[in-house]
Order: C-alpha cells, then sequence, then structure tokens
C-alpha cells in the first residue's frame, strides 16, 4: 500500500485529519511559551493585566508560535523523515500536503499579528512576529543544519513570549523583561540539549550537528552545566530590581538548586539526562509561576 493510499482523504475521519493538523502546532510547547508570557504580564501589572490584554496575548501568542512550528514542519520534513522520533509525522508520511503546513504557519501568524496589534499593541505585536522570524530563519532554514550553536542562538526565538507578554502590559521592555528574556536564553541549551544527548542517533542519522552529535557527550554536560549556573543567576534578577519579593526568592533558590544538582549529576552519566530534560521544562513552568503569583504574596 501506498503513501498516498494511506493518506487518501476518504480513508480517514475528520477527527483524524484535525489532529494531524494540530500536531504541526507542536501545542505542548506552545502551552509552555504563552505560560511564559502570561506570567510576565502579571509581573508587569504587578497584579491583574487587563483581560484584553490577556486575551491578546494568549491567543496572539499561540498562533504565532503554533505558526512557526507548522512552517517548521514544512521545512524540515526531510529531516523529520530521517528521524525515528519524528518519522510518524503528518508532513513526512503524506498525510498532510508540505504545502498546507506552510500555508497555515503564515495564515497563523498574520492572525497573530492582527490580534496582538489590535487588542494589545503594536511593540507586542512586533516582538511576536520578531520570534517567529528567528525560528523560521535563523534557526530552522539557517543554523540548524549548520553549526552545533544552532539552539544556543536560534534558541532567542523562544525567549521572546515574556518580552511580548511584558511589552503588552507596559508598551516598553525593561531590564527585568530583558532577564526575563536572558533567562530563557540560556535555559535552552541545557534543556534541548538533554533531549538531543537522548536522541543522538537520530540528529547523527538526520545528518543535524547538534552539539552532542559533533562535540561528544561530555563536552555537552559540561558545557549545559555552564549554562544552567548561568540561568540560575539570571533568576534572581527580578528579585533585585524589585519586581517581585521573597516568596519568588525562595522559590528560585529551591528551583535553582534542583537545576544545579541535576546538571551536575548529569556528568556522572546518560540515566540523568532524562531526568534533567524533564525536570528543566517544571523548572522553567514553576519559575514563571512564581512570578505570576508574586504581585500577590507581598
Amino acid at each position: 500500500m501506498s503513501t498516498y493510499e494511506l493518506a487518501a482523504p476518504g480513508r480517514r475521519s475528520l477527527a483524524e485529519v484535525a489532529r494531524d493538523y494540530l500536531s504541526l502546532l507542536k501545542l505542548r510547547v506552545v502551552t509552555l511559551l504563552v505560560a511564559t508570557a502570561l506570567g510576565a504580564m502579571v509581573a508587569a501589572a504587578r497584579g491583574w493585566p487587563r483581560p484584553t490584554a490577556v486575551l491578546a496575548v494568549a491567543l496572539g501568542g499561540a498562533l504565532a508560535a503554533g505558526g512557526a512550528h507548522a512552517v517548521n514542519c514544512w521545512f524540515d520534513r526531510d529531516i523529520d523523515a530521517a528521524m525515528r522520533r519524528t518519522s510518524r509525522r503528518p508532513v513526512p508520511t503524506g498525510r498532510i500536503p508540505a504545502w498546507h503546513a506552510l500555508l497555515l504557519g503564515m495564515l497563523l501568524n498574520t492572525a497573530a499579528f492582527v490580534v496582538l496589534a489590535a487588542l494589545a499593541n503594536l511593540l507586542a505585536a512586533a516582538l511576536a512576529l520578531l520570534g517567529t522570524l528567528i525560528y523560521v530563519f535563523v534557526y530552522t532554514v539557517w543554523l540548524k543544519r549548520t553549526t552545533p550553536q544552532n539552539i544556543v542562538i536560534g534558541g532567542a526565538a523562544g525567549a521572546i513570549p515574556p518580552l511580548v507578554g511584558w511589552a503588552a502590559v507596559t508598551g516598553s521592555l525593561d531590564l527585568t523583561a530583558a532577564a526575563l528574556f536572558l533567562l530563557i536564553f540560556f535555559w535552552t541549551p541545557p534543556h534541548f540539549w538533554a533531549l538531543a544527548q537522548l536522541t543522538a542517533a537520530d540528529y547523527s542519522r538526520a545528518g543535524v550537528p547538534m552539539m552532542p552529535v559533533v562535540a561528544g557527550l561530555g563536552p555537552t554536560k559540561r558545557r549545559s552545566l555552564l549554562y544552567t549556573v548561568i540561568v540560575v543567576a539570571i533568576s534572581f534578577i527580578p528579585f533585585l530590581t524589585h519586581a517581585v519579593g521573597l516568596v519568588y526568592l525562595a522559590g528560585a533558590i529551591a528551583l535553582g538548586l534542583g537545576f544545579l544538582t541535576l546538571a551536575a549529576l548529569d556528568l556522572r552519566g546518560r540515566r540523568w539526562t532524562g531526568r534533567l530534560f524533564h525536570f528543566s521544562n517544571t523548572y522553567l513552568a514553576a519559575l514563571f509561576l512564581l512570578l505570576a503569583i508574586a504581585p500577590f504574596t507581598g
């Protein structure tokens, strides 16, 4: 049976088709990105932000991030087909035509810009668009296939959402907003390199020069520990700028100790790598939750 026959519309239910299109958006990643933007909004407002601004950031941020991911699925379909982890995605298997992913990504980002510009402000809309442009052109098209520093530089795209949230509230950016950007920027390498260590064979097969493939596991783990130290240090800046109080500081210290401990234990072998990857997600989500509740805890 051919790929075309497997993908024939008459053979699949509407729910199956819808699930395939939704999978292009990578909704689990979108949820984390939007959460960081909303956490930044509450901190910027020192309380509840305007409901229309929250709607703009939640909806516009989800549309922008999901659209960027859809374009990534279009461009990286050859890599996805070569990797065991991604080979069953709908574009490389032919269940969705590649141009559909590209068109969907463009439409979603256009909608995101309109929503943010209309319900928040032009700065927030421009920042969301900048995040997409970095993810698509800097990371996906340029760096991912050419350098092991791909996720270090390209990770700037994932650090944009807090800036969008901050700008949606204040109409500007300041030192605290910059710290939140840098926090995610430096968090991205230890987070993604942990995953890349677990799937190094896949990246090697696809010819993608991820750090574990090019430099090896030991150097990658040591670099991850260094970046983790930087992340934990940056996490204290919102307290130093008086954007948050002691509850946030206590939580940041506890979460930072956990992150540092796992990054250090990861130097001992692969069995800690999966735990580091999963905790890195928990770390970021919990830190921005603390940021969101900080205005209500004194």
